[in-house]
Order: C-alpha cells, then structure tokens, then sequence
C-alpha cells in the first residue's frame, strides 16, 4: 500500500479530553436514605485534561500529545498544535507531534 500524502488536517483532528481522576465514584450521601455509614475518607479530587490528535478516518486516538492540570494550558496547547495541523502535510505533522508523542509514551511504559 502506498504512503497517503496530503495536508495534516485531512487525517486528524484534535481534542480536548477531561477526565476525573478521584479515587470513588461522586455520590451524594443522604442520611435519610443510607444504609450504610459514609466513607470515613474524603477521597483525593483530581482533574487532568488530555490532549489528543484523532484519527478521522477511523476515530482512534493516534496519540496523546500532553496531560494537563490546567484546562486553560490545555486549550493554549492545543491551539499552537491546531496552527501545525493547518499548515503542515501528513507526513510533517506526524514527525512534529505523533511520534515524539509516541516516544514519550514508550519512555512511561
């Protein structure tokens, strides 16, 4: 099969994805309704917001570019990485933004 070519923008797109990282689910104790006592621990809230290019062809996540705890520094984030999309090809956006993310992500593993 030959190499696909054309604009970044063809291929992917990017997202935003926020996600709640608290060690229990959210429920909302009612004393009048409890049969069991509350949890005797407030678990630790954490929320972090994911950036990720997307396949669009087949809706995958090709990678994910960054983790943030800022939602703020995610969005300026994905804006800088919205300008490559628009400006460069397929190829050249994979090079700058998929496979260094690839490789930071091997390096966690």
């Amino acid at each position: 099969m030959g190499k696909l070519i054309g604009p970044a923008s063809d291929f992917y797109r990017l997202r935003v994805t926020h996600l709640d990282l608290a060690e229990e689910p959210d429920f909302d104790w009612r004393d009048d309704v409890l049969w069991r006592t509350a949890p005797v621990e407030v678990p630790e809230e954490r929320d972090v917001w994911i950036a990720e290019a997307v396949e669009i062809a087949s809706g995958m996540v090709a990678a994910r570019l960054d983790v943030f705890d800022d939602p703020d520094e995610a969005r300026d984030f994905l804006a800088e990485v919205e300008e490559d999309l628009g400006d460069l090809t397929k190829s050249q956006f994979e090079a700058a933004w998929l496979e260094p993310a690839a490789d930071a992500g091997a390096d966690s593993d």
